[in-house]
């Protein structure tokens, strides 16, 4: 159930191009859902990686895919913290800041858009988005850029460029253990 929503949406994450990426999926049992992350989180777990439900609802799970030495130096990043804790954030790792996010999406009503933090977006564009509600961007992508156009272009390319690869690679019979890459 899993393997073709993390082949579909996790590629960047999965080649350690990317710190995280989220999908929403569809699940018919609870039991199932969480004997499938344990199995991946088993996994990809030697290989870095992390899944993590954020949010569930009825029969949908948003599921946070990432690296944790990425998040964590991300969160590390000059100008992050203070970010963060304008919206309650504590200083304590990225355990706890992932556990405060989860709480966030169940108590805001609208999706909280510091998640760009914790996606790996440059901070610079999260703040932009955040600043003039979504608008006004230079450009669009994975994300919303209203700062380094060039730089958020390249990116996007690699990433777009790393899914069609992934893709093609699995279809041919790869798993996504091997796709995977040591971080």
């Amino acid at each position: 159930m899993l393997e073709d929503y993390l082949i579909e949406y996790c590629a960047p994450t999965l080649a350690s191009l990317k710190t995280a990426n989220l999908f929403n999926c569809r699940f018919y049992s609870e039991t199932e859902l969480n004997r499938q992350l344990a199995v991946w989180n088993e996994a990809l777990g030697q290989k870095g990686i992390a899944l993590l439900t954020l949010h569930r609802e009825e029969n949908k799970a948003l599921i946070y895919v990432y690296r944790k030495s990425r998040l964590e130096a991300d969160l590390n990043k000059e100008g992050v913290a203070d970010f963060l804790t304008r919206f309650g954030y504590e200083r304590r790792g990225p355990d706890s800041a992932l556990d405060f996010l989860k709480k966030r999406i169940r108590e805001e009503k609208n999706f909280p858009h510091e998640i760009g933090i914790f996606l790996g977006y440059p901070l610079g564009d999260v703040l932009g988005f955040i600043q003039n509600k979504g608008k006004n961007c230079k450009c669009a992508g994975c994300w919303k850029v209203y700062c380094d156009e060039c730089e958020a272009k390249r990116m996007f390319e690699k990433f777009g460029k790393c899914k069609s690869v992934y893709r093609n690679l699995w279809s041919q019979g790869r798993s996504v253990w091997q796709l995977t890459v040591t971080a």
